[in-house]
């Protein structure tokens, strides 16, 4: 097994350390707004797999929902009160976005693991090979040229892996042109994986998190440890896409809300975020799962809050004592891995995230090619940037040698 570079990013500390604002810097290069989705623009890029025909044969529906108002937030104002309390994670502005006509082909420290071949892999229990998906963030063609290649759907965009397994690791909205049509394609390969002997299924990621609340609550004030916030804002602020909102349907919201945080899988524990906090909502999965959702159900907003700020959390398995912490995770809830998503690699390898990392004209950074195991090997990140850097990956588990 091969693992990744251990190289920290400028200014951070060790990962016990509370994150500050320095954790959440953005570049000047990522302050540019995404761009509105020119769907024609996209289509006519792309070249082999045709995802608008994909797309057009999955007959994904528009809904016609009406939004609110924007309400203004002021971000310097709240970081200038003060020191964070004791445990707060700064959610205001949680990554930047970084324009993917920006990425460069800069070196990568992340190397791309052999996957085992899909056909020769099953369990012995009925059912097939288990695949994992990073953060999607809203790129629906990307997603189905990634599901496409890895032979999970066919040339129309429908479930083709019969028995096989399939996990979203979470965040499928915001930052990117098309999240209601992420949320949309997966709930339509659950009901065909699972007709075919097979399934598909997703966690719980601080952005479902973070458009519920947004939903929910709008700009009702919240107790954010650092003054005064509101869901309407930070959602706004981490790459809230208000055509999404006007498509959010009810169905799409109940799904959402019955995501679970945590599951195991083949000796996988798999979560969005890499942190211990969801130690702080049971001592057996079924524990977390059922006091996330009673959360969600009790729908309070200071306490819907409080679990998207500790989901927001990251870097607990990256620096010293990372070893442990996934440790503790496994000694938990069992497992001989996590297998999570969230920090993108490109910020875990160090090499994005840096004041300094560039003016936005020709800038460059990490290519990603595959998952990044870390942690004395016991941490598999997933999320490899596809908002920035990277790529969206799809990976069959367990990973080749």
């Amino acid at each position: 097994m091969v693992e990744g570079s251990m190289t920290q990013g400028a200014g951070q500390g060790p990962a016990v350390r509370t994150a500050t604002l320095r954790d959440f810097r953005v570049p000047p290069y990522a302050q540019a707004p995404v761009a509105s989705y020119d769907a024609k623009q996209a289509y006519d890029s792309k070249q082999a797999f045709d995802a608008k025909q994909a797309l057009d044969g999955a007959q994904m529906h528009d809904a016609e929902q009406a939004y609110g108002p924007e309400q203004s937030y002021d971000t310097e104002q709240a970081y200038e009160e003060g020191d964070e309390p004791e445990g707060y994670t700064p959610t205001q502005r949680d990554l930047p976005v970084i324009r993917r006509e920006d990425r460069g082909g800069g070196p990568g420290d992340t190397q791309r693991i052999p996957q085992p071949d899909f056909e020769e892999r099953p369990d012995g229990e009925g059912l097939g090979p288990l695949f994992v998906v990073g953060d999607v963030h809203g790129y629906l063609l990307e997603l189905l040229d990634a599901l496409h290649e890895q032979g999970l759907i066919d040339d129309e965009g429908h479930w083709a892996a019969g028995n096989a397994r399939l996990w979203f690791l979470g965040d499928f909205t915001d930052r990117g042109p098309d999240g209601i049509g992420v949320i949309d394609l997966v709930m339509r390969l659950s009901a065909e994986a699972a007709a075919a002997g097979g399934y598909c299924k997703a966690l719980m990621g601080n952005h479902e998190l973070l458009l519920l609340g947004a939903r929910r609550f709008g700009d009702t004030p919240v107790n954010s440890g650092a003054g005064t916030a509101t869901f309407q804002a930070a959602w706004l602020l981490n790459g809230g896409q208000k055509h999404d909102m006007e498509r959010l349907q009810d169905v799409h919201l109940q799904w959402m809300a019955r995501l679970d945080a945590v599951a195991l899988e083949d000796g996988h524990l798999l979560t969005h975020s890499d942190t211990t906090a969801y130690l702080d909502y049971g001592s057996t999965i079924e524990d977390v799962n059922d006091t996330v959702h009673a959360i969600l159900t009790r729908n309070d907003a200071d306490e819907c809050w409080d679990v998207f700020r500790k989901f927001t959390k990251r870097f607990a398995f990256r620096d010293e004592g990372g070893s442990d912490a996934v440790r503790e995770l496994l000694d938990a809830y069992g497992g001989e891995r996590i297998v999570h998503g969230h920090s993108p690699i490109p910020y875990l390898l160090g090499e994005v995230g840096n004041e300094d990392s560039g003016d936005g004209e020709g800038s460059s950074g990490p290519v990603v090619e595959g998952p990044h195991v870390y942690a004395d090997s016991l941490a598999i990140a997933m999320d490899g940037g596809v908002t920035m850097a990277g790529k969206l990956l799809v990976v069959q588990l367990p990973l080749g040698d």
